[in-house]
């Protein structure tokens, strides 16, 4: 007799989603978690001691989550817009100035681009890209949660020939290169490549990513999670539980097999349990290892995070005010040249001496994650992403390297501020590639588990909903499902409905 109809392995937010699915469709669901809370990377902590502060310590931002899972759960749960989308400082001819970029184009942005360059021509090739990639992002959205289409059928689908060949066949960095002309600008498109991706703009796993930081609910933009990511866990929580899910806590998972019986299922903790089908919200790869099979190869995560809690904004040599500057995406030492060497040093073992650096300040759009007393205060946190610091790097020594990278991180931001951000850190933590391997199971420190996939299946490859494995009885529900990665929901979804049409 089975102890449940599917397992879940993995309490992470997608597999919460998975199991809400599957159990207000009739199922008997069981989700193992190996911590003692879930929500994976999606939980908020208070990472500072001594500082009511809460922080979403991995996960940051929402873009991937689509409002029909949220409707279709009932979820109590907003994110919340931010009218800035980005600001980068940058020298030239000895002054300090910035691109400042508006959610939606307005004069304030159209100044800011007539600075950087007077003949217009950055600010209309702008205008045009983001476009086109909105149109494709339109188009390719709706697809998300349903099962895969064919390379043609969604190329037939989008209906812009011009679009797909160089978001889909031709690396990025022909397309950015050939569009704009000015370094910074260049670099600001590229971040989105680059995110969690150890990748040249010249290889297409930098498209892919691309795709993916552009095309939730088909507008790509990026929000804040109101009350922090920790608010959509509980949210997922709640809703599972109330849908009868049962929710086993420190159950590590330490064996997996499968036959024609069902799925057997071993923990740390001694439980044996057994089910029909299995839902496996962890890396593939640590499934590979659970089940005794080969180990799928993928790139070595390629960013450290740094969780910052602030006595107050710093000020910048620009003289803009910090709470415009830092409301939205702040990039540092992020052009397109400067990524491109930074790569070939990382290849060859160093570590970036100026790291290229994205910067999120949370508590602009959301104060509610501080106590009233921080927030009265005037404190604010600051997030920062270290780009192209990959997993290697810290292999030797991941304390020294640690120390090295958090330096680097520092001196880059330092190089825009009127004042050291050092003099401002109430608190503050960082986390390495091999850090965040060891602490919420990402292989090599992989934020999207292993490669992103592009959203389609190959032509004359079998009908699938991208979750499926080797396994007829156990399918992928986590990040590393094809349209995984991020915070989405979609493969827990996308897990659900390929085992219902089973039934």
């Amino acid at each position: 007799m089975n102890d449940a109809d599917v397992i879940i392995v993995g309490g992470g937010h997608n597999g919460l989603v998975a199991a809400s699915y599957l159990a207000r469709a009739g199922k008997k669901v069981r989700i193992l978690e190996a911590n003692s809370e879930v929500g994976g990377a999606t939980t908020s902590v208070r990472a500072f001691p001594g500082f009511d502060a809460r922080i979403s310590r991995y996960s940051y931002l929402v873009s991937l989550l689509p409002d029909s899972i949220v409707n279709d759960l009932g979820l109590n749960f907003e994110c919340l817009s931010r009218t800035v989308s980005s600001y980068t400082p940058y020298e030239r001819d000895g002054l300090n100035l910035g691109l400042l970029v508006s959610r939606d184009w307005d004069a304030q942005t159209q100044l800011s681009f007539d600075e950087l360059d007077p003949t217009g021509y950055e600010g209309q090739a702008w205008q045009e890209f983001y476009r086109q990639i909105s149109a494709l992002a339109e188009r390719i959205a709706p697809t998300l949660l349903q099962p895969l289409k064919t390379r043609s059928e969604l190329k037939e689908l989008v209906g812009i020939p011009e679009v797909w060949e160089f978001m889909i066949e031709n690396p990025i960095g022909e397309i950015i290169a050939s569009r704009f002309k000015n370094d910074v600008v260049r670099g600001v498109v590229l971040t989105d490549a680059l995110i969690g991706t150890f990748a040249s703009a010249f290889d297409i796993q930098a498209n892919i990513c691309f795709l993916y930081h552009l095309m939730g609910n088909g507008t790509g933009e990026w929000k804040v999670p109101q009350g922090g990511m920790g608010a959509l866990v509980q949210e997922l929580e709640r809703v599972a539980r109330e849908a009868g899910v049962q929710i086993d806590l420190n159950q590590r998972v330490t064996t997996i097999k499968s036959d024609g019986d069902g799925v057997h299922v071993t923990t740390a903790n001694g439980l044996a349990l057994k089910s029909t089908f299995l839902l496996s919200n962890i890396a593939p790869q640590t499934l590979a290892s659970l089940c005794g099979t080969s180990k799928p190869e993928s790139l070595d995560g390629a960013q450290m995070k740094i969780n910052m809690l602030l006595r107050r904004l710093p000020q910048l040599k620009s003289g803009i005010d910090p709470r415009l500057a830092f409301a939205g995406t702040f990039h540092v030492n992020e052009t397109f040249s400067h990524f491109e060497t930074t790569l070939t040093q990382a290849k060859i073992g160093h570590m970036p001496t100026v790291m290229p650096l994205e910067m999120y300040c949370h508590t602009l759009t959301d104060p509610s994650i501080l106590s009233d007393e921080l927030a009265q205060a005037g404190y604010q946190t600051l997030t920062l992403f270290g780009l192209h610091t990959p997993a290697s790097l810290f292999d030797s020594d991941n304390e020294s390297a640690r120390e090295t990278a958090l330096k680097s991180a520092l001196t880059s931001l330092n190089e825009y501020l009127a004042e050291p951000i050092e003099d401002l850190i109430a608190g503050i933590e960082v986390k390495t590639p091999l850090d965040i391997e060891k602490e919420i199971g990402l292989p090599r420190g992989n934020i999207f588990h292993r490669d992103l996939h592009f959203p389609f299946r190959e032509d004359g490859s079998s009908p699938s909903w991208g979750v499926e494995t080797d396994d007829p009885r156990i399918f992928i529900c986590g990040a590393g499902a094809i349209r995984g990665g991020g915070v989405s929901g979609i493969p827990g979804h996308n897990a659900a409905m390929a085992v219902l049409s089973k039934y």
